[in-house]
């Protein structure tokens, strides 16, 4: 690839010099190296210029016509350069949030390495290095990671956060959820094990336990073994979270993994209220009234307000012989929760369709087109497998119910409040996809739980830094990296002389580095 320079008039008057290449017969940007306002600059961004072809590429650096301004006999040399506006932005946003409560620039590298280019912690001096950051030394880090331990780290970013939230968008609303997070690692150990993979992976691994408000703003992070159940994550977290706040009254919703009799229970005795996702196997029970007196044949949207037992005992069966549906009240229902049901035409068309594979498979199994493993609706008569009809027929007929389990009272909040309480889920699954693709929390290469809990800690402050980013840009934080990054501050020397001058700036970065500045409650909150 043949690199060269060129320079281009700003709207400003300056001059902007850049790397390009010739791609397909068009001229492609490479790097924005900056813009010059006198010749001085402009002979300092020339040399930076020549200078950075010559250690990508090796060529010759292809002088440009410097109008005369400047001596070809001046001594000109290029000292350095920095992504000045990226690390200041970072920078800012960290400052507003409050984090600079931890007063370790080590640290902060750590997390502004692991926004910009995740990698491993050896690695990150590279890209601190390329961002003119003035890197600390590997040591530096290293005593930095037992630091974050035992200087309570997560707990301070964490009470950071709290505040952040309670000063925006309000933690009356909580969302929980839990991930894998698998690492590079032949054996196992006390906390790497072999577990439930959310994508199938054999690999030794932790299990993550993430809470954020309804905007998807990290609140607690914590991890367990790799084989523990999903279902009893949520409690220690949840407690955790209560107990370092006093927070007496939130809502803590979470999908259908987190149901067990237990979790509800310890949730009800704390006094939180929750919203859970129910199983689709709940159905026919809890429905029995509404299916009794409306058939199968359902409206779009519609919502049924009913019961769920607490514990394997069904309802009473001679509810169904009244219309009207019970009102869940703790008093008058001590053996069951509210449970609210939702049925949606466009649900139903994905599980009929994901019925429909499911069957297909079943009786490839069946007909020895496919080898003998546990399958839905496959059943055993004697020696011989058969379709399940009986199934499939009343699975088909759930097709589109959705169900919601609650201890909410409907005085206090409706069916459909619940519903939509429900679905802000999708903002903890957004930071969980985050931290895995734009943070790159896994794979984890650390060994011991303390520097396994120290990297959480650092992808924790990340993602909160993500999110802040990105609800006060608009922008992805992907966006906002590619935007800045190139915009490089130059310090070069002619003649003896020190010169300093920042990049051009666009309308659009002004207006994106404003929005951080101003976004927020600010520092302290």
């Amino acid at each position: 690839m043949s690199l060269r320079l060129r320079k281009v008039p700003t709207a400003s008057g300056a001059t902007a010099v850049q790397i390009v290449t010739k791609r397909h017969g068009k001229l492609t940007v490479i790097e924005h190296l900056g813009s010059a306002h006198t010749p001085a600059q402009l002979a300092a961004l020339e040399e930076a210029g020549r200078e950075k072809i010559n250690e990508s590429t090796g060529q010759l650096a292809l002088d440009l016509d410097t109008g005369g301004n400047v001596s070809t006999t001046s001594r000109r040399r290029v000292k350095g350069s920095a992504s000045r506006l990226l690390i200041d932005t970072i920078r800012t946003a960290y400052d507003r949030l409050g984090f600079d409560v931890v007063d370790d620039e080590a640290f902060f590298q750590l997390v502004l390495a692991r926004l910009v280019e995740p990698t491993s912690k050896t690695d990150s001096i590279r890209v601190l290095d390329e961002l003119g950051a003035d890197a600390k030394h590997r040591s530096t880090f290293t005593r930095c990671l037992q630091r974050i331990n035992s200087d309570a780290y997560r707990e301070t970013i964490a009470g950071k956060c709290f505040d952040y939230s309670v000063a925006t968008t309000g933690i009356s609303l909580i969302l929980y959820d839990v991930t894998t997070l698998y690492f590079e690692a032949e054996k196992e150990d006390r906390l790497r094990k072999v577990g439930y993979s959310k994508e199938r992976r054999v690999d030794p691994q932790i299990v993550v336990g993430l809470l954020v408000d309804r905007t998807g703003f990290p609140l607690e992070i914590g991890c367990f073994e790799g084989n523990k159940a999903e279902t009893f994550t949520m409690i220690p977290i949840v407690k955790g979270f209560q107990n370092r706040h006093g927070v007496t009254d939130m809502v803590i919703v979470a999908d259908a993994g987190m149901l067990s009799a237990a979790n509800l229970k310890e949730l009800d005795d704390a006094g939180l209220r929750f919203i859970v996702g129910s199983r689709q196997t709940k159905a026919p029970n809890d429905l029995a009234t509404f299916f009794t007196w409306n058939g199968t044949n359902t409206d779009d949207g519609q919502l049924v307000d009913t019961l769920t037992p607490r514990a394997t005992v069904g309802l009473d069966k001679n509810r169904t012989l009244t219309r009207a549906e019970p009102v869940w009240s703790p008093v008058e229902h001590p053996k069951a929760w509210r449970a609210v049901w939702q049925y949606r035409r466009k649900r139903a068309v994905r599980d009929r369709e994901t019925l429909n594979l499911q069957r297909n498979r079943a009786m490839r199994i069946i007909d020895g087109e496919s080898k003998p493993k546990a399958a839905r609706f496959v059943k055993t008569k004697g020696s011989t497998k058969v379709f399940d009809e009986s199934s499939y027929d009343k699975a088909v007929g759930l097709a589109g119910w959705k169900g919601y389990v609650t201890n909410i009272e409907a005085k206090v909040m409706t069916a459909r409040e619940v519903v939509g309480s429900y679905h802000d889920l999708w903002h903890v699954e957004q930071s969980f996809r985050m931290s895995k693709t734009d943070l790159r929390a896994r794979p984890i290469f650390h060994r011991t739980r303390d520097a396994i809990e120290a990297h959480l800690t650092v992808v924790f402050t990340a993602l909160a830094l993500a999110r802040f980013m990105q609800e006060a840009t608009g922008l992805s934080l992907k966006k906002v990296i590619t935007t800045l990054r190139p915009l490089r501050e130059f310090v070069g020397e002619i003649d003896g002389h020190e010169l300093v001058f920042p990049p051009e700036v666009p309308p659009n970065v002004a207006e994106l580095i404003s929005s951080v500045e101003s976004f927020g409650p600010g520092p302290g909150h």
